[in-house]
């Protein structure tokens, strides 16, 4: 059995910071750091997958010693040394802004570092690189993987191979959390009859902390220390034993390091179980289970990207009794107490991880505004008596962090033709309309620049493919016919991301014979670049990857459509930044947001997609092409519907702008949608803006809110725990009457005046909130809140709310009287209802009880 020795090399003293540049992630979005490596020995450094921790310890000691006495590399060392010391030096943005803990189960920082399998992980890196930008006061957690997720082979025939290997952590950008004394710190979870350990390691994401779980101790049976080792795989067992370990070991680990948050952001409902060690936490400190419920629920922030109910993990009452049973007793409450926070109303079975996220806090989003709509309605019935649209379920659009995804390429012009300054005004659309001034050509020819060096890459790793697979070389020849860097004229469109059925990666291979005709186009040839993973148990999936690559193989479409497999980061990078269209046809509307479109456009990429998601706020018309999405009943008309108006995009609109080439060598119409793609794309969809609305929409006022409940031994949570237990036992004895009728014209400079009568079964005027509620028909109003965020105080177009006041009246036979006296927002018909809610000044949203009673 052979074992593997490893003889590193030393790194010069004049080069003494390498190690230290190799462990902060800090290179995975600065071009100059990684370029430091990898000019050291080019070779090693695709060889290593683009790890500098790994090349460093396998150099040749030669390279690293004639690096430390070159003048023009120390140089360079020294400036990105220079520049890596000010970024973290610079001040916060804020001296006393909340702490914020962000939990997740994958995070996408860079492919060398393989904790993710797809946009949920990526978006998670992309947010904690952002936090480090903006300076925020800010912690993550997550799970360290021993095997992270697959490695993807295809075969001829187009069937997956998964491939799992064991990360060695001296290659990964972390190092062991150490306590005082110097040991390992670890924490420990209740998990049925075991007491499961988890080592506590640390990345550093540029300023940003992420401590990252894992369960491989010696302290552990064999099967808990299987618990983190693949992301996604392994059945429910495992899956709520990784839950655990996040949620409640995550909360753990944090209060073990001394840090004590104001918001608890759970990034999708696999952390959901945090707010259970948050409630436990409470009730250990005397509070009875409800107050403790406030005071957990009012720091946490929820935001789920699953736009299918389908997609919420539920586990069976057996395996989470199982689980949990040892747990709950700590608790000193009764079980089903504790079973009802993860059941939705009138459901008697199943523990519902979406649930528990939207009992344990009191700000939930989308992570887009179709999203958020969908949202609305998938949770509606946890606020019964709201309108979907009203309820607390809010959105913020999804962003991409720039620095990370645009090609150095387009850097290096932005600093030429817009200055250096470009990266501080990533959401200035002001400044952004600059590139309108830019000369056509240098666009186009810069975009060239890109795409050559895509093709390059795509090509080299296809002929390392075909080389390790012992394919023959004529064959390679014939695939990568049109990967030709030097002629980088012929249309690309590019399909990568994971291949869920729904996002329908062979759409447009629906009608062979059309799209034949479409590639074998001398004049105007087409190439498409395809490149996704299926999960190992997602057969239908798997099916769709096999489809194309098959098609691949035949003589029609061989090198005009190409699969490129182990789709990682770096390749995303190369596609996004180098195919000249984008393709997302999901079926609408279950993209929950999408970013790969965004990346795409942020490069100066069109994008050919369905309107759902992002590219639903972003489509203007202009830069680029928004397919609506067919609803028919018929999934196979539907999507020979869709198909169809995709392929006729492509061939009517597509291909005739991009070849329609006058004595300049290129469209100039084209250079004018990629041009605006920028424009339009880059100040609204950027990582930025992202953080930034969550900020100021979610963060800060959970911030404030827990300081108002906590302050004097949780007084505010206690009064509201209260409160909502009056409130409820009342509430069915609560009506309306009118005083009086409402009458059926109004002059638009008259006032309306209005009396209702309210029976509040004991409680007080000051408990109730009376609003009269009117919606716009004539004029008809839009029902689409504003863009990128619902929590951006705009005006409601077409509603017309007005509080009534209580006068002091009371009827004979109890009931309050309110009254109304109000001028129309604008003239107009409108339809109207009177509605009474619970009203306090500790509810975070004011509808979250989901009571309301109309009139």
């Amino acid at each position: 059995m052979s074992q593997l020795l490893e003889v590193t090399s030393i790194v010069p003293d004049a080069l003494g910071r390498l190690p230290e540049l190799a462990s902060n992630l800090f290179f995975s979005w600065h071009r100059p750091t990684r370029a430091l490596f990898q000019d050291l020995d080019p070779e090693l450094w695709d060889q290593a997958r683009g790890n500098p921790r790994l090349m460093l310890r396998c150099i040749d000691q030669h390279k690293l010693d004639a690096a430390a006495v070159d003048a023009a590399y120390l140089g360079r060392y020294r400036e990105v040394v220079d520049s890596f010391d000010a970024y973290l030096q610079a001040s916060p943005a804020t001296g006393s802004a909340p702490l914020v803990a962000y939990f997740c189960a994958e995070y996408g920082f860079h492919e060398s570092f393989p904790i993710y399998s797809g946009g949920l992980g990526i978006l998670a890196g992309d947010y904690c690189k952002a936090a480090s930008d903006e300076r925020l006061n800010f912690v993550a957690v997550g799970l360290l993987y021993r095997q992270g997720y697959f490695t993807q082979s295809v075969d001829s025939d187009g069937a997956q191979h998964a491939d799992y290997a064991d990360n060695d952590p001296r290659d990964l950008p972390v190092e062991p959390v150490r306590t005082p004394a110097g040991e390992w710190f670890k924490v420990s979870v209740s998990i049925g009859v075991s007491q499961v350990w988890a080592r506590v390691w640390r990345a550093a994401v540029g300023r940003v902390s992420v401590y990252l779980l894992d369960t491989d101790c010696a302290e552990n049976t064999a099967f808990d220390r299987e618990i983190t080792h693949r992301l996604y795989g392994g059945d429910e067992a495992i899956r709520i034993r990784q839950e655990m370990i996040l949620g409640i070991g995550g909360v753990r680990a944090l209060r073990g390091l001394g840090l004590q948050p104001a918001v608890w952001h759970m990034n999708e409902g696999h952390a959901a179980f945090l707010m259970l060690e948050l409630l436990g936490e409470g009730m250990a400190r005397g509070l009875d289970f409800d107050t403790a419920l406030e005071a957990a629920a009012v720091q946490c922030v929820f935001t789920t990207h699953t736009p299918v109910a389908a997609g919420h993990d539920v586990f069976t009452d057996e395996l989470f009794a199982g689980c949990f049973g040892e747990y709950v007793k700590t608790l000193g409450v009764p079980f089903e107490r504790v079973v009802e926070l993860g059941r939705g109303p009138g459901l008697h079975h199943g523990f519902n991880m979406t649930r528990l996220a939207l009992t344990g806090a009191r700000r939930i989003n989308g992570v887009s505004r179709i999203h958020g709509g969908v949202s609305e309605q998938l949770c509606a019935d946890h606020w019964p008596d709201v309108p979907p649209r009203e309820n607390p379920v809010g959105f913020v659009t999804n962003g991409v962090h720039v620095p990370t995804f645009l090609a150095h390429t387009w850097s290096r012009f932005f600093d030429a033709q817009l200055g250096d300054d470009w990266r501080e005004r990533l959401s200035d659309a002001d400044f952004w309309r600059a590139l309108e001034q830019v000369p056509d050509r240098l666009f186009w020819e810069t975009a060239q620049n890109v795409k050559s060096r895509m093709l390059d890459g795509v090509r080299q790793r296809l002929t390392r493919e075909y080389a390790r697979k012992g394919l023959s070389s004529a064959q390679l020849r014939h695939v990568t016919r049109l990967l030709d860097p030097l002629k980088p004229d012929v249309l690309t469109l590019g399909f990568a991301r994971r291949f869920a059925t729904y996002k329908r990666a062979s759409l447009l291979l629906r009608d062979r014979a059309r799209l034949a005709r479409l590639v074998g186009d001398a004049e105007r040839p087409l190439l498409f670049l395809f490149a996704g993973k299926a999960h190992p148990a997602d057969q239908p999936g798997q099916q769709v990857l096999r489809e194309i690559k098959q098609l691949m193989l035949t003589p029609e479409f061989a090198g005009r459509v190409v699969f490129l497999e182990d789709y990682d980061m770096q390749l995303s990078r190369w596609l996004v930044s180098g195919v000249d269209v984008w393709l997302n046809n999901p079926i609408a509307p279950l993209e929950a947001s999408g970013t790969s479109g965004i990346k795409a456009a942020v490069n100066g990429r069109l994008n050919l997609s369905v309107l759902d998601g992002w590219w639903a706020e972003a489509f203007d018309g202009r830069n680029g092409w928004g397919i609506p999405g067919t609803h028919v009943q018929d999934p196979e008309r539907r999507d020979a519907l869709d198909a169809e108006l995709m392929l006729d995009t492509l061939e009517e609109e597509v291909l005739p702008l991009y070849y329609t080439r006058g004595n300049e060598g290129y469209s100039p119409q084209w250079v004018q949608y990629c041009k605006r793609a920028m424009m339009t794309v880059i100040p609204q969809f950027n990582m930025r803006r992202m953080v930034h609305d969550y900020t100021e929409g979610m963060y800060l006022p959970t911030a404030a809110l827990h300081a108002r409940c906590a302050a004097d031994d949780q007084a505010g949570a206690r009064q509201l725990a209260q409160w909502k237990q009056r409130l409820r036992r009342a509430w069915n004895g609560v009506s309306l009457r009118r005083v009086g009728d409402l009458p059926r014209e109004l002059a638009r400079a008259g006032r309306l005046q209005l009396g209702v009568a309210a029976a509040l079964n004991g409680l007080t005027p000051q408990d109730v909130r009376i609003e009269f509620f009117g919606r716009r028909l004539l004029p008809r109003a839009s029902d689409d809140p504003p863009a990128l965020s619902s929590y951006r105080n705009g005006v409601e177009d077409g509603v017309w709310r007005a509080v009534l006041q209580p006068t002091g009246q009371v009827d004979g036979d109890g009931s309050h009287v309110f009254a109304l006296d109000a001028a129309p927002p604008s003239s107009g018909q409108y339809s109207t209802e009177v509605r009474i809610t619970p009203a306090h000044p500790l509810l975070a949203h004011p509808l979250e009880m989901g009571l309301m009673k109309r009139l």
